[in-house]
C-alpha cells in the first residue's frame, strides 16, 4: 500500500457551505477522490451538496446506502475504500457534522479497518448541527461546572428520559424530528421545556429555528436537532433562545 493511500472521514458541517473548515476544504482539495453518501446514484446527498457549493468543480462519487440495508451497504463502501487503497489513493470520505459522531462514516472506516488493518484512516472535524443552532438561536449551551448528554431519538422519545433528570446537564437530541410531538410532551413533564429549541434544515432550504413549544404539534424533519438547556442556572442566567 502505498504511502500515500489514506481513508480520510471530512466533515462538512450541518448545511451551510460557510460552515465548511479550512482544513476540511484542503482535505477535499488534496485526495484524489472525494466520496461522499446518497441514498441513490442519481441522488445528490447533504454531504455532496455542501462540497459542491464550497468546493466548486470538485469531482465527487456517490456511495450509496440503501434505507433497510445498512449492513450490505457498508459493505459495498468498504469494497470501493479498500480498492482506492489498495491502487494507492487518498480517498476523502464527506459527511455531515462530524465524522466521529453519528456518522456513516465510521462504520465505514471500521469495516475497512477488518480487511486492512494496516490502513491509515483519518478524520477532519467538522462542526456539528447543535453548534450552528446555539449560535443561529443565542442559545448558551454549557457554562460553569454544567455538563451535556448528547443523545440520539431515533427509536423514540424514550432516549431522553434519563438525561432530562439531572437539572444541571444541557441535552442535546439528534435524529428525533419524526417524534418531535412525544418529545415536547416528555419535556414539559420534565419541566424543561421551556428555553428548549429545535433546528431542522440549517442551512438548507426550509430551514426552521423555533422554540420547541411552537413546533409540538407536528413531526420535523428527520435531522432536525433539538437543545435543552439546564434548568440549574441561578435566576437570570438562564438562557433564552432566540428564535
Amino acid at each position: 500500500m502505498s504511502s500515500r493511500a489514506a481513508l480520510v472521514g471530512v466533515g462538512v458541517g450541518p448545511g451551510d457551505p460557510e460552515l465548511l473548515t479550512v482544513r476540511a476544504v484542503r482535505a477535499v482539495g488534496e485526495a484524489d477522490r472525494v466520496l461522499a453518501p446518497s441514498s441513490a446514484i442519481d441522488a445528490v446527498g447533504r454531504a455532496e451538496s455542501i462540497v459542491r457549493q464550497a468546493c466548486p468543480g470538485v469531482r465527487i462519487e456517490r456511495l450509496v446506502f440503501a434505507m433497510g440495508q445498512a449492513a450490505g451497504s457498508i459493505d459495498d463502501a468498504a469494497d470501493v475504500v479498500i480498492a482506492g487503497l489498495d491502487a494507492g489513493q487518498r480517498l476523502a470520505f464527506v459527511t455531515l457534522g462530524d465524522p466521529n459522531i453519528y456518522s456513516t462514516f465510521s462504520s465505514v472506516a471500521a469495516r475497512v479497518r477488518e480487511l486492512r488493518p494496516e490502513a491509515v484512516i483519518e478524520t477532519v472535524p467538522g462542526i456539528m448541527a447543535f453548534q450552528e443552532l446555539a449560535a443561529r438561536s443565542s442559545t448558551v449551551v454549557l457554562r460553569d461546572t454544567e455538563r451535556l448528554a448528547l443523545v440520539t431519538a431515533l427509536d423514540g422519545p424514550e432516549a431522553l428520559n434519563s438525561a432530562l433528570a439531572d437539572p444541571d446537564q444541557a441535552v442535546v437530541v439528534y435524529k428525533g424530528g419524526r417524534h418531535l410531538p412525544a418529545m415536547a410532551k416528555a419535556l414539559a413533564s420534565a419541566g424543561r421545556l421551556d428555553g428548549a429549541v429545535v433546528g431542522e434544515l440549517l442551512g438548507l432550504p426550509g430551514e426552521r429555528i423555533v422554540p420547541v413549544a411552537e413546533a409540538a404539534e407536528g413531526p420535523a424533519a428527520y435531522l432536525a436537532t433539538v437543545i435543552v438547556p439546564p434548568v440549574g442556572r441561578p435566576d437570570g442566567e438562564r438562557s433564552e433562545p432566540q428564535a
